[in-house]
């Protein structure tokens, strides 16, 4: 295609070319039916669902460095991330419930009223930016890993540190965390299709795209951001510095 398209056209067929690497077995084998060590996709995506299939293979290296591939490294990549985000959103709607709210009760523009809420969201600024700048550079990798690492923040710090406030009901706390899991499912749309739309019809309400597939990628919001602030730490009302 390359050769054809510059001779034709003198231009290039394409803008960028990933090249695939080859798909391993446990043992650095490379898998084939003449080995009988191909592992069957529908009994994977059975196992773990498609989202995480997709998550496993955009997110633990570069595609074309190879994959060895099992069912524990895919049921692995649930634990380690899909769970914590579910776990994160389920959080949210049990309280939300408990207190009567849903999505219509909340602005587009997230509330806040502590560090603690600032520090959330320009995190989500600052990943929101790495994201966008890796998958412009075809990096699915790297944007895969951040946003992992957001949701791993989110959930034990902003969560763990702000308990109490959702259990007395704290309308702020409650509309800082939905507007992360917002902005953040929408990342992640491209990774993880399914889970993603799931969160997003939840927590979206009338006012927003009907699916998450249909809403502009997030973009930073300066508004929001404050780097000296996530340089600290919380512990309880308390701020260090690291």
């Amino acid at each position: 295609l390359l050769a054809e398209s510059t001779l034709l056209f003198d231009t290039s067929s394409y803008r960028n070319c990933v090249c695939l690497g080859l798909i391993l077995d446990p043992e650095g084998q490379k898998m084939s039916k003449s080995r009988g060590n191909v592992v069957e996709p529908w009994d994977v995506i059975a196992a773990h669902g498609a989202d995480a299939f997709r998550w496993y293979y955009l997110t633990s290296q570069q595609p074309w460095s190879g994959y060895r591939f099992s069912l524990d490294t895919v049921g692995e990549s649930v634990r380690q991330f899909l769970l914590t985000l579910w776990n994160t959103y389920s959080f949210w709607v049990l309280y939300a419930n408990a207190e009567n709210l849903g999505p219509e009760d909340f602005s587009a523009e997230p509330e806040t009223s502590i560090d603690l809420d600032r520090w959330a969201l320009s995190r989500l600024q600052a990943t929101t930016a790495t994201v966008r700048e890796r998958m412009d550079d075809y990096d699915c990798t790297a944007a895969g890993r951040a946003i992992a690492e957001y949701v791993e923040e989110l959930s034990n710090w902003y969560v763990r540190l702000s308990r109490r406030r959702f259990w007395e009901g704290d309308r702020a706390a409650f509309a800082t965390l939905r507007h992360c899991l917002l902005e953040t499912v929408a990342m992640l749309a491209p990774f993880t299709p399914f889970l993603a739309d799931e969160i997003h019809r939840n927590l979206g309400g009338d006012d927003a795209e009907p699916s998450v597939h249909l809403r502009d990628f997030p973009a930073v919001d300066d508004s929001l951001a404050d780097p000296e602030l996530e340089q600290v730490h919380f512990i309880g009302k308390d701020i260090i510095t690291f």
